[in-house]
C-alpha cells in the first residue's frame, strides 16, 4: 500500500513520457525561427522606440560572439560567420519616443533588420542583405565601408552599440571591434553612438505570447524529470548518493535530447546532523528521514528553466513526512505568494525586493529573496530582485523596471524550525518559473505544494 500522495507521484512519473513531448530537432528549429520572425517584427521595434534608440548595431566575430547575437540568429546558424554585422533601424525612435515610452501603434513602421555579412550563411529571409559579398567573390566595398554607407543613408540620431556597465548582455562589443567600428564611422557618426544596454536587455527579456504559451510545457518537462529523479525508481536509500541523483538528472536530460545550462545539484538535510549547506555534500549517501533538495535547469526551444524542489525519504513505518517539514513547504509557498503580490509593472527590482522583505517580516518569515529574470539565458536579462548576498538592493541590475510579458525565476528560501527534529532549523529553498503577463503572475507547469515522497 502507498499513500495517495505517493501513488499520485508514481502515476505522474509514468503517465508522462517526456520524450513524446519533445519535437524532432528540425521541427524545433521551425518553431524557434517562427518566434524569431515574430520578435523581429514586433518586439524589437517596440523596445527600440521605448528606449529612444533609432539604430542598433550588433557586431561580432566567429567564436567571440556578443552574448546577444545567438538570440538574433535563425537556426541552424550556430555562430557568427567570420564577422557578422546586424543593423536594426527604427526610424524616428530617437525623435518621437522618450525612454520609457512604448511608441504604441508605431513600433514596426518602417523598421528594418539588415545584415552586413557573407551571403548564403543562413540570414536570408530574416535580414535584408546589404553587402555584395558572396562566398567566393570579394565585394566592391569592404564590410566596414558598407556599414558606414548603410548608416549614413539612414542618418540616425542615436546609434546603439553594445557597451554597458551593468549587464553582460549589453556589453558584447569586443575591444578590437569597438576600435574598428569607431574608425569606420568617423568622428561625426561616432559622436551619435550610445550604450544599447537597455535595448539588448529589453530584447532578451520580452516574450511573445507563443513563447509564454510554450514555456508552461517546457517547465512541465523539467518538473517531470525532477519527479522521476525524486522517486524510488532512482533513489535507493542506503546506496544512492546525492551526486548520483544529480548525474541521473543530467543524463536523463541528455537522453531526451535536451541540455542543462548548469550542472544539477542535489543536497541533503538530516535530523541531528549538519551535512552541509544546500549544494554541498554531494557524496553523502541518502538515508531514510532525509530531506532532499535539487536545483535543475534545462534548455529547450531556446528557453531556459530553473527549478528547485524538495523531497522526503520515508522512514520505516512512516506514511507521510513530519508535519514540521510539510509546514516548511507551506511557508515557502507563502513566500512565493508574497513576492507575486508585489510584482507590479513599472516597479524596479529593488522596490519589489524592499516591499516583499517588509511583507515577509510582517508575516514572521525568515529567509532571503534572490529572484532573477529568465528566458534565452538562465540568469536572464531584466530586473534583479535581490541577490543571495545582497538583500538591501542590487545597484544597477535591480534598478530596472518590471515589464509585462516577461518570465522570472522565483528563487528564495525560508528557514523554519521543525518540532519533530528537536526544533532544528531547516532551510526550505524553492525555485519556480513564472510568467508576468497581463499584470499578473502565473506559475508555469504548476508548482510544488507537496513534498515528493521516496520509499
Amino acid at each position: 500500500m502507498t499513500t495517495p500522495t505517493a501513488r499520485l507521484a508514481y502515476e505522474r512519473v509514468h503517465a508522462g513520457d517526456w520524450s513524446a513531448k519533445i519535437l524532432p530537432l528540425r521541427r524545433q528549429t521551425e518553431v524557434v525561427n517562427g518566434w524569431l520572425a515574430e520578435r523581429l517584427r514586433s518586439v524589437l521595434p517596440e523596445v527600440m522606440r521605448r528606449e529612444g534608440c533609432d539604430m542598433w548595431l550588433v557586431v561580432a566575430r566567429e567564436y567571440n560572439e556578443d552574448p546577444v547575437l545567438m538570440s538574433l540568429l535563425p537556426a541552424p546558424m550556430m555562430s557568427a560567420r567570420r564577422r557578422t554585422i546586424l543593423v536594426f533601424h527604427a526610424p524616428g525612435a530617437a525623435d518621437d519616443a522618450l525612454p520609457g515610452d512604448p511608441g504604441e501603434g508605431t513600433a514596426g513602421v518602417g523598421f528594418e533588420a539588415m545584415a552586413i555579412a557573407n551571403a548564403g550563411i543562413g540570414l536570408d529571409g530574416y535580414y535584408a542583405p546589404m553587402w555584395d559579398k558572396s562566398r567566393t567573390a570579394q565585394a566592391k566595398e569592404d564590410q566596414w565601408a558598407c556599414l558606414r554607407r548603410v548608416i549614413a543613408e539612414r542618418d540616425p540620431r542615436r546609434i546603439g552599440i553594445d557597451v554597458g556597465e551593468h549587464f553582460a548582455f549589453g556589453d558584447g562589443l569586443s575591444h578590437h571591434e569597438h576600435e574598428a567600428l569607431r574608425g569606420a564611422l568617423g568622428e561625426e557618426l561616432w559622436a551619435r553612438t550610445a550604450s544599447a544596454e537597455r535595448v539588448a536587455v529589453g530584447w532578451l527579456e520580452r516574450r511573445t505570447q507563443g513563447e509564454i504559451d510554450a514555456a508552461g510545457g517546457i517547465n512541465q518537462i523539467a518538473h517531470g524529470i525532477i519527479g522521476e529523479a525524486f522517486s524510488s525508481r532512482v533513489v535507493h536509500p542506503g546506496v544512492t548518493t546525492a551526486v548520483d541523483v544529480a548525474w541521473w538528472m543530467r543524463q536523463r536530460a541528455a537522453d531526451l535530447g535536451l541540455s542543462c545550462w548548469f550542472h544539477p545539484t542535489v543536497s541533503i538535510q538530516r535530523r541531528g546532523t549538519h551535512v552541509g549547506d544546500i549544494g554541498s555534500s554531494p557524496d553523502e549517501v541518502i538515508r531514510p528521514g532525509d530531506l532532499l533538495h535539487c536545483d535543475f535547469g534545462l534548455h529547450y526551444l531556446g528557453l531556459a528553466t530553473d527549478t528547485q524542489q524538495n523531497a522526503y525519504v520515508l522512514r520505516l513505518g512512516e506514511e507521510a513526512p513530519p508535519a514540521g517539514l510539510e509546514l516548511a513547504l507551506v511557508a515557502a509557498n507563502r513566500q512565493q505568494d508574497l513576492l507575486a503580490a508585489e510584482m507590479v509593472a513599472g516597479r524596479s527590482g529593488n522596490e519589489i525586493l524592499a516591499a516583499v522583505r517588509a511583507a515577509m517580516a510582517a508575516d514572521g518569515l525568515e529567509g532571503r529573496m534572490y529572484t532573477h529574470p529568465i528566458g534565452v539565458h538562465g540568469h536572464g536579462a531584466g530586473p534583479m530582485i535581490g541577490l543571495y548576498d545582497q538583500q538591501d538592493g542590487v545597484p544597477g541590475r535591480g534598478d530596472l523596471p518590471l515589464h509585462d510579458d516577461t518570465l522570472h525565476s522565483f528563487e528564495m528560501f525560508v528557514e523554519v524550525p521543525v518540532p519533530e527534529w528537536g526544533g532544528q532549523q531547516v532551510k526550505l529553498a524553492s525555485e519556480q518559473i513564472v510568467a508576468f503577463t497581463g499584470g499578473r503572475i502565473h506559475y508555469l507547469g504548476g508548482r510544488q505544494t507537496a513534498l515528493h515522497l521516496i520509499h
